[in-house]
């Protein structure tokens, strides 16, 4: 099963990215209220819903999350129930922790990895999963946190794939200043692939990309009738 989990941050372009290009996914999974702008089969919203619905303590995200509650009927997985959201449904907390061997979840992130674990998935593709909060003692405890699961659920065999503009995993930092202390060498060792398979080797050694035309052509411009 090939799943995309899609968070409220930048990278989650990605995905629309993706999606554009006719990539298919058996499901998608949903952070808080991206729901409301994307679809999504599942949602992990693992604060309680009255944050949401009765205060204002999620800033911006208020409003578009109301929303998102007011109108979805697909399962939402959460810390508790409420008898207004029939959707909403409890985290399987006990079987995901003694299935994985592991209980450290400090982000709402973390949960849909594990539970994607659980549920045996063959990839999973990260969107919108960047931890850039103004708070950076939270985002980076909350970076630490995803990258565990990331990191547990490739020792299980399952395929990590990161949006291209997070930062998560490193991944949009550049290729040749991947690998700490090589970066600094005259000529780095890179991390490209062959054959699907990750290959280390020295940057002077990979083709550079084909030139890009300076006047790409657009379809129907040049037709002749």
């Amino acid at each position: 099963m090939k799943i995309a989990i899609v968070g409220l941050g930048g990278s989650y372009s990605d995905y629309i990215s993706a999606r554009v290009a006719s990539q298919e996914f058996d499901e998608v999974w949903g952070i808080n209220c991206i729901g409301a702008i994307i679809h999504v089969d599942r949602t992990f919203m693992m604060d309680p819903v009255t944050r949401f619905i009765h205060t204002e303590n999620a800033g911006s995200q208020t409003g578009v999350a109301r929303e998102f509650l007011a109108k979805n009927t697909a399962p939402i997985y959460s810390c508790i129930q409420h008898a207004d959201f029939p959707a909403i449904e409890l985290y399987p907390l006990e079987e995901v922790v003694k299935d994985t061997g592991v209980c450290y979840f400090n982000n709402t992130v973390a949960y849909a990895i594990a539970y994607a674990i659980w549920k045996k998935a063959k990839k999973i593709c990260l969107y919108g999963i960047d931890f850039t909060y103004k708070n950076v003692n939270m985002a980076e405890s909350g970076r630490a946190c995803v990258e565990f699961w990331c990191a547990t659920a490739i020792s299980k065999g399952i395929k990590i794939e990161v949006a291209h503009r997070s930062g998560l995993l490193d991944t949009n930092v550049p290729d040749n200043e991947k690998l700490y202390g090589y970066h600094r060498l005259e000529d780095p060792l890179v991390q490209t692939v062959k054959d699907g398979s990750l290959l280390i080797t020295k940057q002077s050694s990979i083709d550079p990309p084909e030139p890009v035309e300076s006047e790409p052509i657009i379809f129907g411009r040049h037709d002749h009738v």
